[in-house]
């Protein structure tokens, strides 16, 4: 019989040896302690919780702000062969009720509930029905406003452990994670979930395999060319938006090196199979915007490169740290140039969500959906964001980070999921449908499919699923869609489709004005914090005379006094001791041979300072441009 962590880890995991805290947490949780675990990115925070979920007795609740993230870890604890399940904005009333019954009678280990759950009197009622083992709050940062995801939905969590929910029975315990939480965040964690006497569990941010640098280039596509082709191990490489992730990869695939790309616009199945070929090193590089990266479960990526500045130096370090998980020898590259810095004013800073932002998108929902006065409450909306903004010409990044922001303060939830919705209705009868098929039998198994599937196609306008009739017909997606597009053509059916990429519930009633004035000082805090998190970004990427390590590690409170030695400012330091004047080192490569403008600017000298003196040199009649564009020695 497997009853120690131990056993457990080996049996569902694999690993035969815990990571740092990682067993000194999970002891303390089987004994009925309160938790704090503050994991840096690729601690394994998960197995934290999910481990005695398997051993303790009941179901263990985990409240998550990300659904990504809780479907992603639902579905690995199905593979592994651990009941749970995730309840996520999108069920309906009677779908809701009947997965609460199966959490309190099904033998399930582990429920996956958004804070916003939580406020629902079913949801409420229900767990008191639950035999509760042990609450984990994850991201746990997000429960104060201090924390880089504030979501006030969080400060009511600790109400689940009221003592009238778990009358003669023992009070669970909480174990709260987080990979990045300052000294005034932690203290919220504490007070807010009224776990005073929790053992902080904490390790060190510094991540000594792990080689951080800056560099400012003009040429970033050609750069990042460059780096990948000198590696052999995984990598990933983040960029600002989903139309650059499609650009990337194509280009990387060009150039000879396998590349996928990833972002939220995505069907969560093509997500999963760009994810599953990179993780079986089928392509070696993952292109993805921040979506790509939350839960991810791979120990060999050697390389994270940055083509756009972060908005903040907690992004940054959580998609830099998941390199290098293994212990191995990895590095994280932040490119940038001087148009970056101009795109992060407009991007950012100009966009951040002010009270009045927050009152107009929030009224132009209600009217884009013609929801009343008073109404609307739990009411769920899929629709095409691009044609929202068009609607109401709105500039799509501020209208996209204020609908962030309505959900963080538990007006709305927003969820990002690409989907389609169908119509087709037959305009000719049977008898000429079979004529028709017999002149174009490559359309007869998905006309046929169509058939078995949807009786009333005939007779009415009827929804169709494009994922059902591939399954029955045996073809992909994209075949079900080229010939629906054909009959539609050929008019044998009226083929409606429109496409939706995002979707949003009302949890509120509508209130307009007096809505958003509730949370009023809650956006105005967070924009304040906004703003502050983007200068501490800027400071890092322009401080040349400090250790990148340390720098990093003092804006999360952690002195560290001995230097790197390995990142982009140790090491220029280091060159600065032994270099020749920059004159002489051009001089010097090209007394080898003819170089271009692109390979001198190789050398380790500031780019601007590289140009100015192959200038000087040209004007000095040292060196000349040739026709072929490389410079040479007189």
């Amino acid at each position: 019989m497997i009853n120690t962590p131990e056993e457990i880890l080996q049996k569902y995991w694999g690993h035969k040896s815990f990571r740092p805290k990682q067993e000194a947490i999970i002891n303390n949780v089987l004994s009925g302690k309160d938790s704090i675990a503050l994991l840096p990115t690729g601690g394994g925070k998960s197995i934290c919780f999910q481990l005695p979920a398997i051993l303790l007795e009941g179901i263990t609740i985990v409240i998550s702000p990300l659904i990504a993230l809780m479907k992603d870890q639902v579905l690995s604890l199905e593979e592994k062969g651990i009941k749970a399940l995730a309840i996520t904005s999108g069920i309906r009333f009677k779908e809701l009720d009947s997965l609460l019954d199966n959490c309190i009678y099904g033998n399930y280990k582990l429920l996956y509930l958004s804070p916003e759950r939580l406020e629902q009197e079913l949801v409420q009622e229900r767990i008191k029905q639950m035999n509760i083992a042990l609450i984990a709050i994850d991201e746990a940062h997000c429960i104060s406003q201090w924390g880089h995801d504030f979501r006030p939905a969080y400060r009511n969590i600790a109400t689940i452990r009221s003592p009238k929910n778990f009358i003669n029975k023992p009070l669970p315990p909480i174990i709260a994670l987080t990979a990045t939480a300052t000294p005034k965040v932690i203290n919220d964690i504490t007070d807010l979930l009224d776990i005073k006497e929790a053992h902080l569990f904490q390790t060190s941010y510094h991540r000594p395999n792990l080689t951080y640098s800056v560099e400012k280039t003009t040429d970033k596509l050609y750069k990042l060319d460059t780096l990948l082709s000198n590696t052999n191990g995984s990598a990933i490489v983040y960029v600002r938006n989903r139309k650059a992730t499609a650009n990337t990869a194509h280009f990387l695939n060009a150039r000879g090196i396998k590349a996928g790309f990833y972002h939220g616009g995505m069907s969560r199945e093509d997500r999963h199979k760009q994810y599953l070929k990179w993780r079986s090193n089928e392509i070696q590089v993952m292109v993805g915007t921040s979506a790509f990266g939350m839960g991810i479960d791979k120990a060999d990526v050697d390389l994270v490169i940055h083509m756009e500045i972060p908005d903040s130096i907690e992004n940054y370090f959580q998609e830099a740290g998941r390199a290098g998980r293994s212990g191995q020898q990895a590095k994280a590259k932040l490119l940038y140039n001087d148009n970056d810095l101009v795109r992060l004013n407009n991007q950012f800073i100009k966009v951040i969500p002010q009270v009045s932002d927050a009152k107009k998108i929030y009224k132009h929902l209600n009217n884009y959906f013609q929801i009343s006065y008073g109404e609307g409450q739990e009411t769920i909306h899929r629709f095409n964001f691009s044609e929202f903004c068009t609607t109401y010409k709105l500039h799509n990044i501020l209208a996209f980070n204020t609908l962030q922001v309505l959900d963080r303060n538990s007006i709305i939830s927003l969820s990002q999921e690409f989907t389609k919705r169908t119509t087709i209705n037959f305009k000719v009868n049977d008898f000429a449908l079979s004529y028709y098929l017999l002149r174009n039998n490559q359309l007869d198994d998905v006309t046929k499919a169509i058939l078995r599937t949807y009786g009333a196609v005939f007779e009415q306008v009827t929804y169709v699923n494009h994922s059902i009739i591939a399954s029955k017909s045996g073809k992909t997606i994209q075949q079900v869609h080229d010939t629906l597009l054909t009959l539609d053509q050929d008019d044998i059916i009226d083929y409606e489709h429109q496409s939706f990429d995002t979707v949003i519930t009302f949890l509120v009633p509508r209130d307009d004005d007096r809505t958003i004035n509730v949370i009023a000082s809650h956006i105005k805090s967070q924009a304040l914090y906004k703003r502050s998190q983007i200068e501490a970004v800027k400071k890092f990427i322009h401080t040349s005379d400090i250790c990148r390590v340390i720098q990093l590690m003092s804006y999360f409170n952690e002195k560290l006094i001995e230097s790197c030695n390995l990142c982009d400012v140790c090491l220029q330091k280091e060159q600065e001791r032994y270099k020749a004047p920059i004159d002489q080192a051009i001089l010097d490569i090209l007394r080898e041979e003819p170089k271009t403008s692109r390979e001198i600017a190789s050398l380790s000298y500031p780019k601007e300072e590289i140009i100015q003196t192959i200038r000087l040199l040209l004007d000095q009649k040292k060196i000349i441009l040739q026709d072929n564009n490389t410079y040479t020695l007189l």
